[in-house]
């Protein structure tokens, strides 16, 4: 499946085109990337999402 929406990283303004109407800014797909628990990285990633959460 195709995702077509799009959200601007500087003013958090959703979109069907690459770059935002409003500020001109790069937008990028809001969808989180596809999880599965067959993927060999997977270690990888829950670590350094563990990371992440314990600097913030």
């Amino acid at each position: 499946m195709v995702w077509l929406l799009r959200k601007c990283n500087n003013c958090n303004v959703y979109t069907f085109k690459d770059s935002c109407p409003k500020c001109g800014g790069k937008a990028v797909s809001p969808h989180p990337a596809k999880f599965s628990m067959d993927d060999k990285y997977r270690r990888y990633k829950l670590l350094m999402r563990r990371l992440a959460a314990n600097k913030e």
